[in-house]
């Protein structure tokens, strides 16, 4: 190894406003070749534009996703959920990168992590946050969009569990349809209850 590559890992998360559901968080490590212009700020981008940059992603970069469950944030509170959650990516994409990718083999010593935000997560490589990452490095916009696009798809599937909520269209954040569906039913079993879900 000749110890002048670093890789630069993007972290971040989707999923610290919801009433209800788990947090996600995505790192990737792209590759110097990939087309960035496919990227940008997860929340701007449209769903298609999102999917079709997701399934680049995956295919020719490495990343990992981490989860972490509403009882665990209720637990422990969302900001360090997050930041497990960030953990979890990170040890995710070390465990299952395939080493054929680049040239040398990311390790801990080569990679240096940008987080999104004001807050790092516990990882054993060099890491910063800064805000407004995921609108400036195309690693964290990748990050970014794969976090969304899974938490999308796990609050779709429990809006099949619990059609009540109608989780497949607000994803569990606060929207009027929400808090009124809360009034209705009450929390829903993945509700999280350290937040407060009815109207002020």
């Amino acid at each position: 190894m000749s110890g002048d590559v670093i890789y630069e890992a993007g972290l971040d998360e989707a999923g610290r406003g919801p009433l209800a559901g788990p947090v996600v968080a995505s790192c990737v490590i792209l590759p110097k070749d990939f087309d960035i212009t496919i990227l940008g700020d997860s929340k701007a981008l449209s769903s298609k534009k999102r999917k079709i940059a997701e399934e680049k992603i995956k295919k020719e970069a490495i990343w990992g996703i981490g989860i972490v469950s509403h009882d665990i944030i209720d637990k422990i509170n969302i900001l360090q959920a997050s930041l497990k959650a960030m953990a979890i990516a990170y040890q995710n994409m070390m465990r299952g990168m395939p080493l054929n990718i680049f040239e040398e083999v990311p390790t801990d010593k080569n990679i240096s992590a940008i987080v999104d935000g004001t807050f790092r997560p516990q990882i054993p490589c060099a890491v910063r946050a800064e805000v407004k990452a995921d609108s400036k490095y195309p690693s964290v916009m990748a990050a970014s969009i794969l976090a969304k696009e899974e938490r999308d798809r796990i609050m779709t599937s429990y809006d099949a569990l619990y059609p009540q909520y109608g989780y497949a269209k607000h994803k569990g954040y606060p929207t009027k349809a929400h808090r009124k569906a809360l009034e209705v039913f009450g929390p829903s079993p993945i509700q999280r209850l350290s937040f407060s879900y009815k109207k002020v």
